[in-house]
């Protein structure tokens, strides 16, 4: 029927046109953020999994934060340890020197002042031996936790070690002098039991940091492959939204012509009255 009231061919055309311009504009939506899905309305359940799945990684980058300064901590203290352990090194060298009879008085008083500056070096380096606040050899802390889940509820904890003068590990004395051949010679002891006090307490904080370590190598690697399931959820494939946007710009070309035609049907009729 010719009608210049009614252009039902018209109408159909526009709906097509319009269907390509929607498809046409996602497609160039996805091109310019790189993504398929990058809001509720593109897809409401894929875009929930994947903020869920965000959610993880933003936990799970904390918790690494939190692993890396626990990492430092704990190689602070092992530092300060391994530096302690050498110091005592030299205090046994220094007291078998002085458990020699035969030294002259100036002699033994050289050696006592090196003894007693090297040992008031090891409470300098257990003052010292601090990260972000926390001292893990002077006895402030029990334990040192870090993050081990996204959700908090999970921690790595290493047990701090004292190894301050006039402790259970070193028992070396912060007044422990070698001026007499006795003192000297009871010295000796007193340090080779520190030196493997201090060792173990060595071995112990290193097997704390291999902790630390494993869990962070787990979760590098349990980030990337949430951040590979994100990706593939969400991330839209260029190859295809190429292909997709030059047959769209196609069908656009022709939908426009068909409009055209379609408007030009009501001319007909005016052919009827000439």
């Amino acid at each position: 029927m010719l009608s210049v009231n009614t252009n039902i061919g018209a109408m159909v055309a526009l709906q097509y046109l319009n269907a390509t311009q929607r498809d046409l504009e996602m497609t160039q939506g996805h091109i310019n953020s790189g993504l398929k899905v990058a809001n509720a309305k593109d897809n409401g359940a894929v875009f929930a999994i994947a903020q869920n799945m965000r959610g993880n990684v933003a936990g799970y980058q904390a918790v690494s934060d939190s692993i890396n300064r626990g990492v430092s901590t704990i190689d602070v203290a092992i530092s300060a340890g391994q530096s302690i352990s050498d110091l005592l090194n030299d205090l046994k060298g220094k007291a078998l020197a002085g458990a020699d009879a035969s030294l002259d008085t100036a002699s033994r008083n050289a050696l006592n002042a090196d003894f007693t500056a090297l040992r008031d070096q090891i409470t300098t380096i257990v003052q010292n031996a601090s990260f972000n606040g926390t001292n893990m050899v002077d006895g402030t802390t029990a334990n040192f936790q870090a993050l081990a889940s996204a959700d908090g509820t999970k921690k790595i904890t290493v047990a701090g070690q004292t190894m301050k003068l006039s402790g259970a590990i070193v028992t070396v004395k912060t007044t422990s002098t070698i001026s007499t051949t006795a003192k000297a010679s009871t010295m000796i002891a007193a340090i080779n039991v520190s030196i493997q006090n201090v060792n173990a307490a060595l071995a112990k904080m290193a097997a704390g940091s291999r902790k630390f370590s494993i869990q962070a190598t787990f979760v590098g690697k349990l980030v990337d492959t949430l951040n590979a399931g994100i990706g593939n959820l969400v991330d839209a494939d260029m190859a295809v939204e190429s292909a997709k946007l030059q047959s769209l710009q196609v069908k656009q070309q022709l939908g426009i012509q068909a409009l055209s035609i379609a408007n030009s049907a009501p001319g007909i009729t005016l052919s009827l009255f000439r």
